[in-house]
């Protein structure tokens, strides 16, 4: 190769190396811009990160830690992720079947064998895709773990024939948590604990029930009322938006379940609006495009957004539910597509 012509190439390299810069340091602006006005008209009081071909590109805090506005949010700061921590107990129940404790036409009664006769005919993927037709969790009556295994003692009868119909609703997610603790002869807690927060190096994740755990936020209101203390039911999740990265880049690269276990968990009951356990997945030839799963817990709002294809991750994590955390997400990923 001519001198004249590696000059070339290298004046060419240059030239394209600044104009990515240029069009992130753009793309960064606009998100930024976009996060201020949410926060100063008040849709928007929580944690933002966003990554971009593996490199996390905008990764900040707006707003308060609790209805006092005392103490302002950190990167630090661990969040509610209602729904998404539903994804925990499918990977977990997923991990198990690779290890051939389990399958997922499994019948809930192989066990948990004293619950009613109705456990016989719903199987692991019914709980996995909201399919088992159990009725949902008695909020009222509700105080704690035994009180939800209590309530699954007394169900007389199913709501529909599982499989038949879906009902997105937490007696599935607690029977999930019933049946790995079945298998494992631990807590559900500690399982999530050993094999997946130490494993993926989620360091800043814990699981309810806890007490004196650090850099936990509060939901509050828009009057600044302030959420009422949680039950101490397990499986409620509270993480960072750096420890949530890491969850969906382990999984979406099948570091913690395989393609085919990755693949069975994006599957949902056929009807629009539907959701898996992963919440809403796209395939393509079985390889995870796309998946979006979000989350309320009473003011705590969540949701996580990825592209696998372009390689952009989008996370909101929220302690003052205001509803526009979708279309905040939308508008972030619209930055990023032009």
């Amino acid at each position: 190769m001519n001198y004249n012509k590696q000059v070339l190439l290298l004046t060419a390299f240059f030239l394209f190396l600044i104009n990515s810069i240029f069009a992130q340091s753009k793309e960064i602006n606009k998100i930024d811009s976009l996060m201020k006005h949410s926060n100063s008209v008040g849709i928007f009081n929580g944690n933002v990160l966003v990554s971009k071909n593996n490199k996390i590109i905008y990764n900040a805090s707006f707003g308060f830690t609790d209805a006092s506005k005392k103490d302002k949010l950190t990167k630090q700061s661990k969040f509610h992720l209602g729904s998404i921590t539903k994804e925990f107990s499918a990977v977990a129940l997923l991990q198990l079947e690779e290890k051939g404790k389990l399958k997922l036409s499994d019948s809930v009664s192989k066990f948990i064998p004293e619950l009613p006769n109705w456990a016989n005919k719903v199987t692991i993927k019914d709980l996995l895709q909201y399919t088992s037709g159990i009725p949902n969790v008695n909020w009222k009556k509700i105080k704690n773990d035994k009180d939800i295994f209590d309530g699954l003692l007394s169900i007389e009868k199913l709501d529909f024939k599982p499989g038949t119909d879906y009902d997105y609703n937490n007696n599935n997610l607690f029977l999930r948590q019933f049946i790995i603790e079945r298998l494992t002869r631990i807590s559900f807690k500690t399982y999530v604990e050993k094999f997946i927060f130490q494993p993926l190096g989620m360091n800043s994740s814990v699981m309810t029930p806890f007490e004196n755990e650090e850099n936990i936020t509060k939901g509050f209101k828009n009057n600044s009322v302030q959420d009422p203390a949680e039950l101490p039911i397990t499986g409620g999740t509270y993480t960072t938006t750096y420890d949530l990265l890491k969850w969906t880049n382990n999984l979406h690269s099948k570091k913690i379940i395989n393609k085919h276990s990755l693949y069975e968990l994006g599957q949902s009951f056929n009807i629009p609006e539907s959701q898996s356990a992963l919440g809403n997945a796209k395939f393509s030839h079985k390889k995870l495009m796309e998946h979006t799963h979000d989350g309320r817990a009473g003011s705590f709002e969540a949701i996580m957004f990825s592209d696998i294809d372009k390689k952009i991750t989008i996370i909101l994590l929220s302690n003052n539910y205001n509803g526009k955390i979708s279309e905040i997400s939308e508008t972030i990923n619209s930055i990023l597509q032009k």
